[in-house]
Order: structure tokens, then C-alpha cells, then sequence
């Protein structure tokens, strides 16, 4: 999207170059024009006494002849060769629909994770904007649009109410406001509330009394509420009826993703001051690792159980920017394993853009890995690759685990390394609001500060799953996420972290 900036910079300078070129054009036809109005006013007062000079009536006779057609050539003349040569070229890298509806999408998801009403999103009123932006009426109605085409009526109210709003506090807009009460009344008759929906038809039709479809829908209204009334039937029922619409508006709110939610927002639950004292900070040198004895990490306690720690500092800026470059031209979007095929596909719960790095590549990658070695205590040649992913406009990783469950016997079968014992993860950006780490089992927020990594056991020393290592990605609300991580598996860590014999352990 960085590269889409530069390319849309271009495409406004070759534009006026474009209007340059036309605004050029039209003086030489205006200068055309003022001195032949006036000649002709002349002519046609006299023509005969006009045409009587010799000089006057061979000037007619070229300037119909040559010059009329050298106007006409002019007027024809296409001076946007340019610029639509170079629209040509750039367009092979614009987004897509796809795109467009994947954005639209972003927003929603951000509205419902971080509780954003449409007004507040609207005006671009959020935490730590530099750039503030704010969507028009017509902005306000695509995304009500893109709603409606997923079936997702109760987005399309918000939306539809939204761009209403603005249009009706005196917004100048392409958009019209009978399109937007066809999706709206639409919408709302779909979430059950019939005498709302009548009430926004009859608004249409003040409008458009000849819309077809309106006056179609007002007579089915009319005839359903004829029914109930002859039917007697209780408002209890009806009140059923919007429960259940709340409930399929809803579906998707499970417990899980409620306290996902919460602590992507900073709300949920707290550790208790008895066991915050059991948190601690220290410099930490490896177990006495050489490298690390008279330059110790520093580190710090962020959960309990499951034993989460941060090390800070632990990647330099330089660093960061080189992987970072590595990375670059070859992220996509990032993949998921399919436990039903085995394959790896991507889905919509997992929205970022992901590439693998490996040590020989470059001398940093090497250096990272021996230092995610040195202070892990683990084997790094049996890990899987530097994983590097970004997370963009809304880009999430809704709760999962790392680890292959009982149920996945062949999740990591190919790679003949075991199941990932351990994850090690990089923040290399801080971002400016949401995109935090969450663990819904437990509680626990860790929040991205660029230069640290946090570091967790993902099995028990048993070989055991550790079913509350289970943690999700927020989506990231205002800025831009960075982070790299480290898959580490059980194969080579047999004497550095041995197994139990208790599966309890």
C-alpha cells in the first residue's frame, strides 16, 4: 500500500500535466476564436464591400480551405497521451474489488472489536491518528453497500443511518438519499423491525413517489401487519422474533470471542495484586551463556501461568529495517494449516501478509537466531524459519493455538521436527492503537514495544498441548504492526529441556 502512495502521486502529476496541455490548447482556440468573431462581425455588416478588397476575399478562401482544418485538427488533438499511457501501466498494480471489499471489511471489523460507533468512525475521531481523515456520505453508503452484499443487515443499518445522517445535516454528496432508504427500509425489515421499516418506505416514497420497488414493498408491509393484527398476535412473539434477529446479528459472539474483545480493548480481567508481586524484572544473562555474562538482557515478567516474559532491547533498529527489506518483496498474505486437508490455505480469521526468512540469507537472520538460542536455552536448528508478517489496515490472527492438538497427529509431519514446543515473538514497530497479543484463556494483553520480543512454553515439559497458550492478534486500529517470530520444536531439545515422566507436569 506504501508503493500505491507513490504510484497515485504519479498518476496526479502526470493529470497536470494533462490539464496543462489542455488549458494550453483551449487559449490558442480561444485567441482563434475572439479574432475571427470580430472579423466576421465586420464581414457580415458588408459582405459584398468586404469581399471587394482582393486581400479579404483570398484571406476567406485560405482560412476555410487551410486554417479551419488545422482548428479542426487542433480541437481533436488528444494531448492525454500521456497521462493515459501512464494509467496503462499503473493499473496492472491497483486494487481490485477484492481489495476494496477486503478494506470495507477492515473497517467493520475495527468498529466491532474496539465498541466504534459510526459517527465516531466517520469523523476519523480515533486514538493516535496523525493524519486525521473522515468519510463522506457516499463513503458512508459503499460501506453500507458492501454490508448489504454479504448479507450483513445489521453493518448496512449502521452504515445507511450513518451516510442519512450526514446527508441530512446539509452534507453536499453524490450520493442520493432514495438509494440509500431503499437499502436502509431494506435492512431493516430483514432485522425484524417491520413499523421502522414502514416508516423509512413512506420517507421514500415523500421522495420518489413513483419508485417501484418502494410501492411494491409498502403494499407486502401493509398486507403482514394486516395479518398480525387479524391474527391477534402478542407483542411477546414479536419481541421473540427481534431476539432472534439480534441473536443471528450476533452469531458469531461467542465467550471466547467476547473476552477476545475485551482485552483487545484494554478491559477484562486484571491479575490480582498477590499475584502481580510474583512479577518481576531482571537482567538475565542466558544461564551463564558466555555472550551474555558481562552483557546481561533485560527482562521482564508479563504473565504467570502460562510463564510469559519480555526481553527489551533485544532488537536494535538496523536490525529491524534489514528484515524488514528481506521481507518486503516477497510478503503474502499469510496461511493457515487446513486441519481436514492438511494443507496450508489462507482464511479470513488470519489477515496479514507473512514471508520466511532463513539464517544463510543474511548475516542478521543468523545473528537473530543464535540469540533467540542463547536465551531460550533450545535448539534453533530444528526451528522452522524467520517468519515475518505485517498487519495492515485491520489485520488480525483471531485465537488459536501454535502447537498441533491430539486431534492434528500430522500437522508438523512434513517438517519430521516434532510439535512446536516453544514461540518466540519480535515487535518491531510499535503501533499507535489496538494490535495487541491476547491470551482469552487466561487474560493476559501484551501490548507491541518496538525492539522487545516476548517468549513462551507452547507444550508442558510432558510433551503435553498447554491449552491456555491459546492467544489471538487484535486488529490493529491505528498504524502499522511489524513482528517476527520463531517456531521452536521438540526434535534437539532432549537434554535442554528434558521430558517428564508425569503427564500432569
Amino acid at each position: 500500500m506504501t508503493d500505491l502512495i507513490n504510484t497515485e502521486k504519479d498518476l496526479v502529476i502526470s493529470l497536470k500535466d494533462y490539464i496543462k496541455a489542455e488549458e494550453s490548447k483551449l487559449e490558442q482556440i480561444k485567441k482563434w476564436a475572439e479574432k475571427l468573431d470580430k472579423l466576421t462581425d465586420t464581414a457580415t455588416k458588408d459582405p459584398e464591400g468586404f469581399l471587394g478588397h482582393p486581400v479579404n476575399a483570398f484571406k476567406l478562401m485560405k482560412r476555410l480551405n487551410t486554417e479551419w482544418g488545422e482548428l479542426e485538427n487542433l480541437v481533436l488533438k488528444d494531448m492525454s497521451d500521456g497521462f493515459i499511457s501512464n494509467m496503462t501501466i499503473q493499473r496492472q498494480f491497483f486494487p481490485n474489488d477484492e481489495d476494496q471489499t477486503g478494506a470495507a471489511k477492515a473497517l467493520l471489523r475495527l468498529q466491532d472489536t474496539y465498541n466504534l460507533d459510526t459517527d465516531t468512525l466517520s469523523r476519523g475521531n480515533l486514538p493516535g491518528v496523525k493524519h486525521k481523515s473522515f468519510l463522506t456520505a457516499e463513503d458512508c453508503f459503499e460501506l453500507g453497500k458492501i454490508a448489504y452484499t454479504e448479507a450483513d443487515y445489521y453493518h448496512t443499518e449502521l452504515w445507511m443511518e450513518q451516510a442519512l445522517k450526514q446527508l441530512d445535516e446539509g452534507e453536499v454528496s453524490s450520493a442520493d438519499k432514495v438509494y440509500i432508504l431503499d437499502y436502509l427500509s431494506y435492512a431493516v425489515y430483514q432485522q425484524g423491525d417491520l413499523s421502522k421499516a414502514v416508516m423509512l418506505t413512506k420517507r421514500l416514497l415523500e421522495l420518489d413517489p413513483e419508485h417501484q420497488r418502494a410501492n411494491g414493498n409498502m403494499k407486502y408491509f401493509e398486507y403482514i401487519m394486516a395479518k398480525e393484527k387479524e391474527a391477534n398476535k402478542s407483542s411477546t412473539e414479536s419481541e421473540d422474533q427481534a431476539e432472534k434477529e439480534t441473536e443471528v446479528k450476533k452469531k458469531d459472539y461467542l465467550p471466547e470471542r467476547r473476552k477476545y474483545e475485551m482485552l483487545c480493548r484494554g478491559e477484562g480481567l486484571k491479575m490480582t495484586p498477590r499475584r502481580q508481586k510474583r512479577l518481576f524484572c531482571r537482567y538475565y544473562d542466558g544461564n551463564r551463556n558466555p555472550r551474555y555474562i558481562l552483557g546481561p538482557v533485560k527482562q521482564e515478567d508479563e504473565w504467570d501461568k502460562p510463564r510469559i516474559v519480555r526481553f527489551l532491547d533485544i532488537i536494535s533498529d538496523e536490525e529491524i529495517e534489514t528484515v524488514k527489506e528481506l521481507a518486503k518483496p516477497r510478503l503474502s498474505r499469510a496461511t493457515v494449516h487446513d486441519p481436514e486437508t492438511g494443507k496450508l490455505t489462507t482464511a479470513h480469521y488470519r489477515v496479514s501478509k507473512s514471508a520466511w526468512l532463513s539464517g544463510y540469507e543474511s548475516p542478521v537472520v543468523s545473528r537473530i537466531n543464535t540469540r533467540i538460542q542463547d536465551l531460550t536455552g533450545l535448539d534453533v536448528s530444528t526451528a522452522e524459519e524467520l517468519q515475518v508478517a505485517n498487519y495492515g489496515v485491520g489485520g488480525q490472527y483471531e485465537p488459536h493455538f501454535d502447537f498441533g492438538r491430539k486431534d492434528e497427529p500430522d500437522a508438523f509431519k512434513e517438517l519430521g521436527t516434532g510439535n512446536r514446543i516453544a514461540t518466540w515473538l519480535f515487535y518491531m514497530s510499535d503501533v499507535s492503537a489496538g494490535g495487541a497479543t491476547v491470551f482469552p484463556e487466561v487474560g493476559a494483553s501484551v501490548w507491541p514495544r518496538k525492539g522487545t520480543a516476548v517468549f513462551w512454553y507452547n507444550l508442558f515439559p510432558s510433551g503435553e498441548g498447554d491449552y491456555s497458550t491459546r492467544h489471538a492478534a487484535c486488529p490493529v486500529l491505528v498504524g502499522n504492526k511489524w513482528v517476527s517470530n520463531k517456531w521452536l520444536h521438540e526434535r534437539g531439545q532432549e537434554f535442554r529441556r528434558p521430558c517428564t515422566l508425569s503427564e500432569l507436569e
